[in-house]
């Protein structure tokens, strides 16, 4: 009797050690360890698939639900801003594309921006619209940023149908470099996916964020080359440039291959892909440690 009495002792003096400040912590077999496996975290994407279309378009049905222009505010948003930047920067401030027509350069630059401000102000808000559903149906949390990365996939089709009519508008046609686009379009999709991932959590630990975005919107439209050319950033601010906002040498890139009938800058190109990359990874890293808190702090 004796001794069980001094064993339960010492399991309490150890225990009340492991909560002295500087105490190591708990024993290693009782701390939770969440390993990351990318061929699970594929499958687990791949069974979620119906999900997402699912997701996507209810999102697509609200967002139009009772608009009497249903999808042309698609394409409405992108021409508006297009015939803005015609009026201010190609009369006043007088920007330079060569042989290319204002409105075609500047629309290629609003597609991108548009389908990224799309999808970072929904994703952004994706889990927080979502708690109800998330907390009572399991599956991959990274579905509903991915959804509306989706949604903004299906505006950017139509932007670029619209983009087709103003070629045939201005009497010309993409270059045949056009098949740089689509490892541009890997970058873009990359980048993307990785801000909506980060700031999805962020919303739901710091409400405050989403109060954030339309400032981050504005600024960032006039702060990426959207109605400018990236040549007007100083040569040598321009690698360091696009490793903060890859989406500089995207829209260069798409630029150049559709418009101007040459490859994208290489160097610039590498620096966007690295740095897309890096976003995408540290962006799922951070929303995968922070998901398991979403419902307590919702």
């Amino acid at each position: 009797m004796g001794g069980q009495r001094a064993q339960v002792l010492d399991q309490r003096e150890n225990q009340t050690a492991a909560r002295r400040p500087g105490a190591e912590g708990p024993p290693p077999e009782l701390v939770f360890k969440r390993r990351l496996r990318p061929a699970q975290v594929a499958r687990e994407l791949l069974a979620a698939r119906e999900l997402v279309r699912a997701l996507a378009e209810r999102d697509l049905r609200a967002r139009y639900k009772q608009a009497v222009l249903g999808f042309a505010w698609a394409v409405l948003t992108p021409l508006a801003l297009c015939t803005i930047f015609t009026l201010v920067f190609q009369r006043a401030v007088k920007i330079d594309t060569g042989d290319v027509p204002y409105p075609l350069f500047a629309y290629v630059g609003l597609i991108v921006w548009q389908f990224f401000s799309n999808t970072m102000n929904q994703g952004a808000l994706s889990l927080a619209n979502n708690l109800s559903l998330l907390n009572k149906v399991y599956c991959p949390r990274e579905v509903f940023p991915l959804a509306t990365m989706l949604v903004a996939s299906v505006d950017m089709l139509i932007g670029i149908g619209v983009l087709g009519v103003l070629f045939l508008a201005f009497w010309t046609a993409p270059a045949a470099t056009f098949f740089w686009v689509f490892p541009l379009l890997l970058i873009q999709l990359a980048f993307t996916y990785g801000v909506a991932l980060v700031l999805s959590v962020a919303v739901v630990y710091l409400r405050d964020v989403r109060h954030l975005l339309p400032i981050i919107t504005q600024m960032g439209v006039f702060a990426t080359p959207v109605a400018y050319p990236l040549s007007q950033i100083p040569q040598k601010l321009q690698e360091i440039y696009v490793a903060f906002n890859p989406l500089g040498a995207v829209i260069e890139g798409y630029r150049r291959a559709l418009l101007y009938g040459q490859a994208p800058d290489l160097t610039l190109t590498g620096i966007a892909s690295a740095s897309a990359l890096v976003v995408l990874l540290g962006g799922y890293l951070v929303f995968k440690k922070l998901e398991t808190g979403i419902a307590d702090v919702a």
